[in-house]
């Protein structure tokens, strides 16, 4: 425990402490237009052991900072034995650990979280902090450093634009940038993409289906093996395991419509796909992160768009995109891309009224994506940054 002015850092021991760490944020962040409240729900089941199996191969402790009797900063710090195999220079390393969640009222208390946060990892061997990741890769890694007037898509986090300074004055450089990029998708595609996208539709060795939502198992399972191939080369890559695929299975499926999701196959092997979600964001801001008694059925009526069976939603994310690595670099890749991306934007506006899309988070030096992106007339519209700091 570490106290300074009156201020008390705590691990979080009790379910309370936990529902007060869920909490905080509500608090912090409710003069912010641009904060979206996560479900409630959702967030105390991403930070509890045996229900998130994140905690399979990873440990972690939470943190809470109070003072006056009131919570007014929070953090956690966190290993992952999935993490550290990997070579230092894709983020890993067997003295590696992170730290996540931070948020704080001001920056005496920010620095006491993370000294205590960077105290817990120095206990278990760690000599090098990477954070934020909050509290796998997978779920929401960086700090946000632009795009602070615009609210988050599904999954996507949100951060008080002051935190970027106060993390760097506790002695954390950065070590990757992650982009997402944003495109009017009403328009068409350049002149020049729509070309390469109608050679592909004159290629009988190409097919773009849509996935079947009825075989769910399989068709996640061909996406996975994209994914892993895909991504297997990327800095900060973690493979799913079978208890984390069927956790995002269920969380996932609500919002996996088939028209949203595209598998690319060529000499009918599938070598591409394109996950896109509805930005839930918009359906459940007003719920202030409550699904009882009445959230519930408000979220599943507008996931249902009403009796149509398609959500209305203003802004489409694509979380996950990839192309076999035998493929990526190569002609082919891009073509596949652009014909997901096309028939996807083609059915957002025609079906869902989108109007807006976002890809990523893309790593600043994924050449291949952050082309595709530019290519049909992305910008970049936010920026998360992950620091390391050596212990």
């Amino acid at each position: 425990m570490a106290t300074s002015s009156a201020t008390t850092i705590r691990p979080v021991v009790t379910k309370a402490d936990r529902k007060a760490f869920v909490n905080l944020p509500f608090r912090l962040y409710a003069e912010d237009p641009a904060w979206v409240p996560p479900l409630k729900d959702e967030s105390m089941g991403l930070i509890t052991p045996g229900k998130n199996p994140f905690f399979e191969h990873a440990e972690a402790q939470l943190f809470l900072a109070e003072r006056g009797g009131e919570i007014v900063g929070r953090i956690s710090a966190s290993i992952d034995h999935a993490w550290t195999p990997m070579p230092a220079d894709k983020g890993g390393g067997a003295d590696s650990g992170n730290w996540g969640y931070l948020d704080a009222e001001d920056q005496e208390t920010a620095r006491l979280l993370i000294a205590r946060a960077e105290d817990w990892l120095r206990e278990k061997g760690v000599k090098r902090s990477i954070g934020p990741i909050s509290m796998s890769i997978w779920e929401e890694p960086g700090l946000l450093i632009r795009g602070h007037d615009q609210s988050p898509t599904v999954m996507m986090g949100h951060d008080d634009k002051r935190y970027e300074a106060w993390v760097e004055a506790a002695g954390y450089a950065k070590v990757k940038d992650l982009h997402t990029w944003e495109l009017d998708i009403t328009r068409q595609f350049p002149p020049l993409i729509q070309r390469i996208i109608q050679s592909g539709e004159k290629n009988p060795r190409i097919r773009i289906r849509k996935v079947d939502k009825s075989k769910f198992a399989e068709e996640a399972a061909i996406i996975l093996a994209i994914l892993n191939d895909a991504w297997s080369d990327n800095w900060g890559f973690v493979p799913f395991t079978a208890s984390e695929i069927a956790f995002a299975g269920k969380k996932m499926k609500p919002i996996i419509f088939n028209d949203l999701v595209r598998v690319a196959e060529l000499d009918g092997e599938p070598v591409a796909f394109m996950m896109t979600w509805p930005n839930l964001n918009e359906l459940q801001a007003d719920l202030n992160g409550e699904l009882f008694p009445f959230g519930f059925i408000k979220l599943l009526w507008r996931l249902n768009g009403g009796f149509s069976g398609k959500p209305k939603v203003n802004t489409m994310r694509v979380p996950l995109m990839g192309v076999v690595k035998r493929l990526q670099a190569s002609r082919m890749a891009s073509q596949l891309a652009f014909m997901m991306i096309e028939y996807i934007r083609r059915d957002s506006v025609a079906y869902y009224g989108s109007t807006r899309g976002e890809i990523g988070w893309i790593l600043e030096d994924n050449q291949g994506m952050n082309s595709i992106a530019e290519a049909i007339d992305c910008t970049i519209n936010k920026t998360y940054r992950i620091y390391e700091k050596t212990l």
